[in-house]
């Protein structure tokens, strides 16, 4: 048995940093990973997705061309195993830098293989056995896979068969509008594909406001993305031509479908049995608001423990734990404002609560709106699809959230974010002298025009 300070279970966002701290500590660690260093965002998620919207958005840009003046002499055409390349290549980078880093660490030790508790304290990988007085486990989640009528019967695509795809799908057939679900689609859509988006909810990207999901519809359809909202009786056979989805009555038939109906976490062969940690009935890792499970001495990182389904978020409980270890603190999960993005085109930037969330949680709230139409560099960028929409406490003048579905919005609701993290009113919108032309500039103009909530439609 080899005796450690600290063990970490996967090696995602959270755990090569936390090593890292255990390692300049002086104190000896063990990161364990099965597969690949660098969990979900460098392998299947963050890294390759964008990569591949990156190439996707080249290509709309060029067939929008002569808009901006420039005439191409040919069609555009897509070159799939060279997108699939690149986008390989830049997930290889990102996981080798990774390996790198932390087999350059002097006291840090990585395992391959399964790792499984023996007993609260003691972990086994294969034929090794390990001990430590403090457990992290941080060790992600997967694409969930429903029990739909059919579907064993037929070949589907998760996001990690996607990121490897490399042709364009004569007609895909996305199973979820959701984030992974859409991304996808407006992507292979670029790439050439004809789409078809179904979901199960009333709106895509259900969370959100409903003026917000239409957008986003709105959006999708302009490009030629068909979308089915409302869908029941949900089932799959196979057909000459692909697969055939039955939904609502009516057959859709594809070459490939697509499952991107939500996730759920790698907790069920970790044998948390033995180690006594308690889940959810979803499978997700209970823990306390400094992310510590039932177990003395077992923390639970990243989205495994339900908290957040974010690269952001896993890196955020690194830095909780990491403080509340290392630094003396006493920082907790409810500390951090949400915050998120669709990385559609254009994208979706999200903080805090949507304007529905205010209304339940009985606020009396002020609205206000804009759309991306009247901002210049939109306009400018021939990028004008989409709005802002910001919320905010009549009574006390709280930022309660906002949303930027428009050129730019990933990156200009940091500003909004900031303010949140800071606590200012949004008042202190209204003074700001934000740089001329960007799409931040716009929010002192939606702060001046805010106005009372109206009542929801019936």
């Amino acid at each position: 048995m080899r005796t450690f300070d600290a063990i970490i279970i996967g090696a995602g966002q959270a755990g090569p940093s936390l090593a890292s701290r255990f390692n300049d500590a002086g104190e000896t660690v063990a990161i364990i990973e099965r597969k690949h260093v660098g969990g979900t965002c460098v392998n299947t998620g963050c890294k390759p997705t964008k990569t591949l919207v990156a190439s996707a958005y080249a290509a709309h840009l060029a067939r929008r061309g002569a808009e901006y003046g420039v005439v191409l002499d040919a069609p555009v055409k897509i070159d799939m195993p060279r997108v699939m390349r690149r986008a390989h290549q830049v997930t290889l980078d990102s996981r080798h830098g990774n390996e790198k880093w932390l087999e350059g660490m002097k006291n840090c030790t990585l395992i391959r293989g399964h790792a499984r508790f023996e007993d609260g304290k003691t972990i086994r990988v294969g034929e090794d056995v390990l001990t430590a007085p403090r457990i992290f486990l941080n060790v992600g989640a997967r694409a969930a896979i429903p029990d739909f009528p059919g579907l064993k019967e037929i070949p589907f695509l998760t996001n990690s068969d996607m990121v490897r795809l490399d042709r364009a799908p004569d007609h895909l057939i996305v199973i979820g509008g959701s984030y992974i679900g859409l991304e996808f689609a407006q992507m292979h859509r670029r790439f050439g594909a004809e789409v078809t988006v179904i979901e199960k909810g009333p709106h895509l990207v259900g969370r959100e406001d409903q003026e917000i999901s239409e957008a986003i519809r709105a959006v999708l359809e302009a490009e030629g993305v068909k979308v089915l909202t409302g869908a029941d009786r949900l089932s799959f056979s196979k057909n000459a031509r692909g697969v055939a989805v039955h939904v609502n009555g009516v057959d859709i038939v594809g070459s490939d479908v697509l499952l991107a109906v939500g996730r759920r976490p790698n907790t069920d062969d970790l044998g948390l049995d033995r180690a006594g940690v308690e889940t959810d009935a979803r499978g997700y890792i209970k823990v306390d608001e400094r992310l510590a499970t039932n177990v003395a001495g077992v923390w639970a990182l990243g989205d495994c423990n339900g908290k957040g389904a974010f690269t952001h978020t896993a890196y955020n409980d690194f830095e909780i734990v990491a403080a509340n270890l290392f630094d003396g603190a006493d920082r907790r999960v409810s500390d951090r404002v949400p915050g998120y993005a669709l990385y559609i085109d254009p994208p979706l930037g999200r903080v805090g609560m949507t304007e529905t969330e205010a209304r339940k949680a009985g606020r009396k709230i002020l609205v206000g709106r804009l759309p991306m139409d009247r901002v210049g560099r939109a306009v400018e960028k021939g990028e004008t699809q989409g709005l802002m929409k910001f919320i905010a406490d009549a009574d006390t003048r709280e930022i309660l959230g906002a949303a930027i579905l428009g050129a730019g919005g990933d990156e200009a609701i940091h500003g909004v974010l900031d303010m949140m993290n800071a606590g200012a009113p949004f008042d202190q919108l209204r003074w700001a002298v934000p740089i001329h032309p960007t799409v931040s500039e716009l929010w002192p103009t939606v702060v001046l025009g805010m106005r009372p909530a109206e009542p929801p439609a019936p």
